[in-house]
């Protein structure tokens, strides 16, 4: 008798239910990579497309090299490297002596000008004074002939007599020409001035405020706010002019050098905000600027010794542009950088409308120092002392 049994229903179930939860386990793991390339290219397409990062970004800023005015020896060095300043601070004094006594020379000069200038006005006086009197002379003389004259045809005078009365009007007329001349000579070198507002006057004064400025030149200020770097001067140094003597860095006005390749620019624009991380601080603290320029060639276009693509073997080479972005001043004073850290920054270039280069005259730029505007009101006060000691109240 054959005993016919259904052994394969319980294991038949069994595979198929297995095969079954593999299906779906793969099915939700496909699932799960579609929607997560989806993702992807969703944040590509709406994001990761419209930025354009780097971490070719350095801090820079203005290195202003601070110079004598004029040549002497140091004698005084007020400053060091890392030292704070301010604008019109003293770093550096000159000797003065030589300076002091070209002042002192040129104060002797602006009194000897005053005292010449007063010697011509007293010279026109007496020339003015001379023409009167050869006026009455030249009368007299006139008035002689004019007596004599009548007389001659009567025979009462010689002949002799009146040609001598003749030749004494002649006289008086010449000595008044001449003194008319001296008189116009000596008013011309006085005439619609005043002591102090004569020519001769003024260039001495101006060569007095010259030694004025001189002798405060010899103390060397601070043009800006910022620290001192690169510091060379040293006590005793005999310095000249235009030699650098030390630098200063105004930290607070610092930007970011941002060198994009050549493939990133098309969708750089000016005005775009940028965010920006550096190693110093790490990516706890994020910097907010704004691109407000692009350079006007490549960095190697404008390197020490520029490529010449057009000789000996030829390998192409990506290109980087600067591109100039503005730091917030609030978020620099709580985060202070230096120049020449290394930064990333990462532009938001969902914004397209704004212009790759400028359109206009630069108008928001405008870097001034009124450190070395010397204060001229007590040179003149000076000069104007000199001018009233030696007038004698003219």
């Amino acid at each position: 008798m054959n005993d016919t049994r259904d052994s394969s229903s319980p294991q038949d179930g069994v595979g198929k239910d297995g095969n079954g939860g593999r299906r779906r386990i793969l099915t939700i793991i496909t699932v799960i990579f579609l929607v997560l390339g989806a993702a992807w290219l969703l944040l590509d397409v709406l994001v990761l497309s419209k930025r354009e990062s780097t971490e070719d970004a350095y801090v820079a800023g203005n290195q202003i090299r601070v110079s004598s005015q004029l040549g002497g020896t140091v004698v005084e060095v007020l400053a060091r490297n890392t030292s704070r300043v301010e604008a019109g601070q003293v770093l550096v004094k000159l000797d003065p002596t030589d300076a002091q006594q070209a002042l002192d020379r040129s104060a002797a000069a602006l009194a000897q000008a005053v005292r010449q200038v007063r010697a011509n006005v007293q010279s026109a006086d007496q020339f003015d004074a001379l023409v009167s009197l050869r006026r009455l002379e030249l009368a007299r003389s006139e008035a002689d002939l004019a007596r004599r004259e009548p007389l001659l045809a009567e025979r009462a005078v010689a002949d002799e007599e009146v040609r001598h009365a003749r030749e004494a009007v002649a006289l008086a007329k010449a000595q008044l020409t001449q003194a008319q001349r001296q008189a116009a000579a000596a008013r011309a070198l006085v005439d619609a001035t005043t002591v102090a507002d004569n020519p001769a006057v003024l260039a001495q004064r101006a060569a007095y405020r010259d030694a004025w400025i001189a002798v405060h030149r010899t103390a060397i200020v601070a043009p800006v706010a910022g620290y001192v770097a690169q510091r060379s001067v040293q006590l005793g140094q005999r310095v000249a002019p235009g030699e650098p003597l030390l630098t200063v860095i105004p930290l607070q006005d610092v930007w970011l050098d941002a060198n994009f390749k050549e493939s990133q620019l098309r969708n750089l624009r000016i005005g775009q905000p940028v965010k920006i991380t550096s190693d110093q601080y790490g990516r706890s603290v994020v910097y907010h600027g704004q691109v407000i320029g692009l350079q006007a060639g490549t960095g190697a276009a404008f390197s020490l010794l520029p490529p010449q693509n057009a000789s000996g073997n030829w390998i192409k080479v990506v290109q980087r542009v600067p591109v100039k972005i503005a730091l917030d001043p609030q978020e620099l004073a709580a985060h202070p950088l230096r120049i020449g850290l290394s930064m990333t920054a990462t532009v938001d270039t969902h914004e397209r409308d704004g212009a790759v280069l400028a359109t206009e005259p630069a108008s928001d730029v405008r870097e001034v120092t009124a450190a070395y505007a010397a204060d001229l009101t007590a040179a003149d006060a000076a000069a104007s002392e000199i001018v009233r000691r030696n007038s004698g109240g003219a």
